[in-house]
């Protein structure tokens, strides 16, 4: 595992997906894979991506890896795809939209399956995250797969977090009241050009000034950027280009305000609450199972035997000292 990590160093991509699979299998050991990398991360802008299903997020990220490309940044993206219920697996619908980047040997698109995480977030994003940024990634892109509310999760992962709104889904502003105001950085109202489009601009302006004054840091201006059809792909390109500079806007003013520290230090204090889940939990989660005693607690709460908190105390008593 060890040599693993340094063949990711030294910028090997078959190493790097081959780390970040291991990863999501939880296979043995790939810890020492992870310990030989560390020190060489922490240097990528970490831009996330989230959304309601259906909103465009991937059809902007593959355009946001031209935009980069562009301003010769090499770029490293996860999107993360519902899980599959046959293989576990990722569903691979993002990359099939990023085909296009495929022989460019600066990017790097890697699918992950959410794998039932309650945030629409594997605990193999943040490491996944790791490895893109010591394989050398100046901007990692991690796309979410949108599951409402619980995409908050995000905030513990990028330093930029774009939410991306399309009109005619419904009531888009209950859906910003449910978190996802609290967590962005830039709004992108997707497909600008459908009927709805200002009426959503004009609330989440008014939802954005709101919020700012409530705000105990509000010297960043949260943009509301407009993109419209895909189908013209000179204004397209035009628009998503306008979003990247906010971008690398909203990063410079991280770094010249001393909030990057901020941001670093909620994403290693989610990355150490991860670690020690798979250090403890997992384990005593893997015994339990292999042992057939998963079943038998179920069966034991349903027919009201024992609740689920007395239960958890004796198994914490059990294996925890």
């Amino acid at each position: 595992m060890k040599e693993l990590g340094k063949k990711v160093l030294a910028g090997d991509i078959r190493a790097a997906s081959r780390l970040i699979r291991n990863l999501e299998d939880q296979i043995p050991n790939t810890h020492i894979a992870m310990q030989e990398i560390f020190n060489n991360t922490g240097n990528a802008h970490v831009i996330g991506i989230t959304g309601a299903p259906g909103a465009g997020k991937s059809t902007l990220t593959d355009e946001f890896i031209y935009a980069f490309r562009q301003k010769d940044k090499s770029v490293g993206v996860l999107a993360v795809d519902p899980t599959s219920p046959f293989t576990g697996g990722a569903l691979l619908g993002d990359r099939i939209r990023m085909l296009r980047h495929a022989e460019d040997k600066k990017v790097f698109v890697r699918s992950l399956a959410t794998r039932c995480s309650m945030g629409g977030l594997s605990k193999a994003v943040g490491e996944g995250i790791h490895v893109m940024d010591a394989l050398g990634k100046e901007k990692i892109i991690v796309e979410t797969c949108g599951v409402g509310q619980q995409e908050v999760e995000i905030i513990n992962h990028a330093h930029t977090v774009i939410v991306v709104l399309v009109p005619g889904m419904g009531d888009e502003i209950q859906a910003l009241k449910a978190g996802l105001m609290e967590v962005a950085d830039i709004f992108v109202i997707n497909k600008a050009d459908r009927d709805g489009a200002g009426k959503l601009y004009k609330e989440t302006l008014n939802m954005v000034h709101m919020s700012k004054g409530a705000a105990a840091d509000n010297s960043w201006n949260i943009p509301v950027l407009l993109v419209e059809s895909v189908l013209e792909p000179h204004k397209f390109a035009e628009s998503v280009d306008a979003i990247r500079e906010k971008v690398e806007e909203h990063y410079q003013y991280l770094v010249d305000n001393n909030l990057l520290v901020e941001r670093m230090r909620r994403k290693t204090a989610a990355e150490i609450n991860e670690a020690l889940w798979g250090a403890i939990l997992q384990p005593v989660l893997n015994n339990l199972e292999k042992d057939g005693e998963i079943e038998k607690m179920v069966e034991q709460v349903l027919k009201k035997e024992i609740d689920p908190y007395t239960l958890a105390d004796q198994i914490a008593s059990k294996y925890v000292k």
